[in-house]
């Protein structure tokens, strides 16, 4: 499926394409941001993803899909940010082999459901690298002169741990470190708690919860508790996250 403005979808018109691998940055000690262009470029909505493919020289395959971190800006660029993962065949690849000039087989973009139109008010909540679609949402309305429409609730095991670190500060953010803070944090170590979301809910706005199945879960019920209605909330489970 591909997205067009606002979020909806068409099936059956995407293709694969070469994207060229323009720069390379650590956002953590196992965490790298890929800006690719693309040949056909495609607008995207912030929360939609492509699919990464690698083939090797035998023929065999391995695909994965990585959320979009940047936010739609007409360049007909994206960024995409990868968590390495022990025995990971691509996000190892990605890490270990890829850098500027490289081309890299994509397909996208991809995803309705968890996507933000924009011009709504939003509840972002993110655990490890559950933070990469949430970044896209927050980069969209910061850019847009709308950053008063989201609140962003980032979970971190640690400092060093954070995704995005040097953009997260602000209005609109509330970090939770769960294992270690950072000097003159106000906030003990723990996990999220319904007091953490309590201030943070406005009534009537959007819920986007992205993260590990547990750390989904967890925040679900917080949000429950919190007042959110169980229809405001929209899930999107990743692999192994904070």
């Amino acid at each position: 499926m591909t997205a067009t403005p606002g979020g909806t979808t068409h099936r059956g018109t995407l293709r694969w394409q070469q994207a060229r691998v323009l720069a390379v940055r650590d956002e953590t000690p196992r965490a790298r941001t890929f800006r690719l262009a693309l040949p056909e470029p495609r607008v995207h909505v912030a929360g939609q993803h492509y699919v990464l493919r690698l083939t090797a020289p035998d023929g065999y395959t391995a695909s994965r899909s990585y959320s979009v971190a940047s936010a739609p800006d007409g360049t007909g660029e994206i960024e995409l940010t990868i968590e390495k993962l022990d025995g990971g065949e691509v996000s190892e690849f990605m890490h270990e082999v890829v850098a500027p000039g490289d081309e890299l087989e994509v397909r996208g973009p991809i995803g309705g459901f968890f996507a933000w139109p924009g011009d709504a008010p939003a509840l972002l909540i993110g655990g490890g690298s559950g933070v990469v679609p949430l970044m896209a949402m927050l980069r969209q309305a910061r850019a847009e002169g709308n950053a008063d429409l989201v609140r962003i609730v980032v979970s971190a095991r640690t400092p060093t741990e954070l995704y995005y670190a040097d953009e997260l500060p602000g209005p609109q953010t509330t970090i939770v470190y769960t294992r270690a803070r950072p000097p003159g944090a106000t906030r003990a170590v723990g996990r999220l708690t319904t007091a953490d979301l309590t201030p943070l809910v406005r009534g009537g706005e959007i819920v986007f919860v992205c993260g590990s199945p547990a750390f989904c879960d967890a925040a679900t019920d917080r949000l429950l508790e919190a007042g959110v209605p169980v229809g405001s909330i929209k899930l999107e489970r990743f692999g192994p996250s904070g």
